[in-house]
């Protein structure tokens, strides 16, 4: 893995590594930062699902009297245009984070988010006022977009910090695992609620009004969260590092950069993680976000049974992302990032051909083999995005990396999916499509160092016991994951230690 940093400003070990300078996490207050963290990936996947899961409806409530094709291309790109301010979001926010703390910034962006959520279900529709209604639903989803650009990249950078070093691929795998209940969710609840609304109204509920409840929901579900990340602490590794700046003995590496010098220092870092983000996007948002659209239009898959058959998938995803972010902190994060990007290569087109026997059985099959290779980029998103940036300014980088690489090719992947089977008449387009951005990661990956189990850079090691501590310091001079040049050493503030931050 390319580090800009050390090769703009080169640094000497000044001190051997001694057991104080480790953070020794107590497992209590990590389970409530996992917790805190998570609910906000859960929130922002359900209503990604609910949107996703309710395009059809939708297109035929503030689209009436358009055009059914176009329509639909109105629709997802109501979905594509919250991902245009993602990256604003993520440049705003994630240096804000690395100035005021982790904590607030996400306090923050998990509050708009519902909001934004809740307000679209309260929409009025484009027979009652005419399509000008798009405008406010775009609004509402660019300011969803803005805070999603720090939500994520934020409970990332969080957890990845919180985390012993040994353990941080599967905590921070638990994230995209939440992401993945939450889609799984959205998608249960808007099966559950046509099943319903259908039963009790007829056959034109959802389009009547029943469309409405899910995104009523997100309203309880936003107050649970609020309230939850409202007793989250701060990441350790953060506040030694604010306390390293506050001594005023501040090396290059532990500099807080502004959006230009992000750019200037950690360039390379940037594109690695763009690339890969690339690949993981497209694919992950075609099997949530895409998929039950093309079912629907393009196999002619009944709804219902398209809702069914994700949330099933989606489920086993959400199982199988921390097995494989365990597997990634043990055999280490290129082995893992190989399988995915191969299996993308190897699995699409076989899965597309599988869609279209128009079976249940090969709707099960096709999903799932879309859903393994997306399951093995989702389990490293985490990790490896912070641990491609040093602590003083990983929020900021992380933030403007993903967001800008989602926005790009992830959030768009719906609708440049369905413009490409439009144009070219080929309904293995998006296969290809993904493909190609798998085989941009897999030359990233050739240019990344591993990274599984070190010390992130510009923290001290985490651990999880002061046994794991006296075991670094003793094996440092021989442990190839230990160097003191990228380490804050000053021994864990008391405060955090009265507090019961470490112990």
């Amino acid at each position: 893995m390319f580090d800009q940093s050390r090769t703009q400003h080169p640094l000497t070990k000044t001190r051997r590594l001694q057991t104080d300078d480790c953070i020794i996490v107590d497992k209590s207050e990590l389970r409530k930062a996992q917790i805190g963290a998570g609910v906000g990936n859960f929130i922002e996947w359900y209503d990604i699902g609910i949107y996703g899961y309710l395009a059809v409806t939708m297109t035929s409530v503030f689209t009436e009297g358009m055009d059914g094709r176009m329509g639909l291309l109105v629709t997802l790109l109501g979905f594509a245009v919250s991902f245009v301010v993602r990256p604003l979001g993520g440049m705003i926010l994630g240096p804000l984070g690395d100035k005021i703390g982790r904590r607030k910034v996400l306090f923050f962006t998990m509050a708009i988010m519902a909001g934004a959520t809740t307000t679209i279900g309260l929409l009025p529709t484009a027979g009652q006022v005419g399509l000008w209604v798009i405008i406010p639903l775009y609004l509402l989803k660019m300011l969803q977009g803005f805070s999603t650009g720090g939500e994520y990249s934020g409970a990332a950078t969080y957890i990845a910090e919180f985390s012993p070093d040994r353990n941080r691929g599967f905590m921070t795998a638990l994230l995209n695992s939440g992401s993945m209940l939450g889609f799984a969710v959205g998608a249960g609840v808007v099966a559950m609620t046509t099943a319903a609304a259908t039963s009790a109204w007829g056959e034109s509920a959802m389009h009547d009004g029943a469309w409405r409840i899910p995104f009523l929901l997100a309203a309880p579900l936003g107050v649970l969260a609020i309230s939850l990340r409202s007793r989250i602490p701060e990441s350790p590794s953060f506040e030694v590092a604010q306390a390293k700046s506050d001594s005023g003995d501040v090396d290059p590496i532990f500099v807080r950069h502004n959006l230009p010098n992000i750019v200037k220092f950690y360039w390379p870092q940037i594109l690695i993680g763009c690339a890969l983000i690339a690949a993981d996007g497209t694919s992950s948002y075609m099997l949530t976000s895409y998929m039950p659209t093309y079912l629907e239009t393009q196999v002619g898959s009944p709804a219902v049974h398209t809702a069914v058959a994700a949330v099933t998938v989606l489920l086993l995803q959400a199982i199988l992302i921390p097995i494989v972010g365990r597997w990634s902190d043990r055999i280490g994060r290129r082995p893992i990032y190989t399988i995915a990007t191969i299996g993308n290569l190897i699995l699409l087109v076989p899965a597309f051909w599988l869609m279209h026997i128009g079976t249940l059985w090969s709707l099960y099959l096709a999903m799932f083999l879309v859903m393994v290779p997306s399951a093995f980029f989702l389990a490293l998103t985490g990790a490896v995005m912070s641990e491609l940036f040093p602590t003083a300014s990983r929020y900021g980088c992380v933030g403007v990396t993903h967001n800008l690489s989602i926005s790009i090719f992830g959030g768009t992947t719906p609708l440049v999916s369905q413009i490409l089977v439009e144009v070219t008449g080929n309904s293995y387009a998006p296969a290809y499509y993904i493909m190609f951005f798998s085989a941009v990661a897999l030359v990233a990956v050739l240019k990344m160092r591993e990274s599984a189990s070190r010390p992130l850079l510009g923290s001290v090691p985490v651990v999880s016991s002061r046994d794991e501590a006296a075991a670094l310091v003793r094996d440092q001079d021989t442990n190839e994951r230990i160097d003191t040049a990228t380490m804050l050493l000053i021994p864990a503030p008391a405060e955090f230690v009265r507090t019961g931050m470490v112990r």
